[in-house]
């Protein structure tokens, strides 16, 4: 198998990774779920998602489709299309899976993975996190990680800006 289709591989729909998660669970791997829209990835990314693998044996990135992007960030964005944001986040080799939600929230797509670690990034403690309820119920743990300082997509964009003004 050729790379390109190894990495696209790793972009499930929901009734893939439905049965994938039955493997999985069946083979005791502690799962690990994150999601974001990652528009423009960044060393923050990056280094976000590889300590987000280090708390299991698989992770799963829930990526909010473009539509979902849009509502949230605004008609501007999303910068880079939800399939070119799957493709490069499936090449890194510490993500198992990425699946695609069209939702503003990945509430439903947490309900379908179950994860053992919700894992959002520092920005996010004290503040409720989408699906924390979920993951508790089932004896899970909701995991918040340091945020690498001075990345940002908003930044990045930003920067972009004024240097073609």
């Amino acid at each position: 198998m050729e790379r390109l289709s190894i990495i696209k591989s790793k972009i499930y729909t929901w009734d893939h990774l439905r049965r994938q998660l039955a493997i999985w669970r069946f083979k005791e791997n502690k799962i690990v779920f994150s999601n974001g829209c990652f528009d423009v990835l960044h060393l923050g990314h990056v280094e976000y998602l590889a300590k987000a693998r280090d708390l299991g044996s698989i992770l799963i990135v829930g990526l909010n489709a473009d539509d979902s992007v849009r509502r949230i960030k605004g008609a501007h964005r999303p910068v880079n299309n939800e399939e070119a944001r799957a493709i490069t986040l499936a090449a890194f080799s510490f993500v198992d899976c990425v699946v695609l939600f069209g939702e503003d929230t990945p509430h439903e797509l947490i309900s379908l993975v179950q994860p053992d670690i919700l894992v959002k990034g520092k920005d996010y403690d004290g503040k409720e996190i989408v699906g924390s309820d979920v993951v508790k119920a089932r004896g899970g743990q909701v995991v918040t990680i340091e945020l690498t300082k001075g990345y940002s997509t908003t930044h990045t964009i930003e920067l972009a800006q004024k240097v073609h003004l």
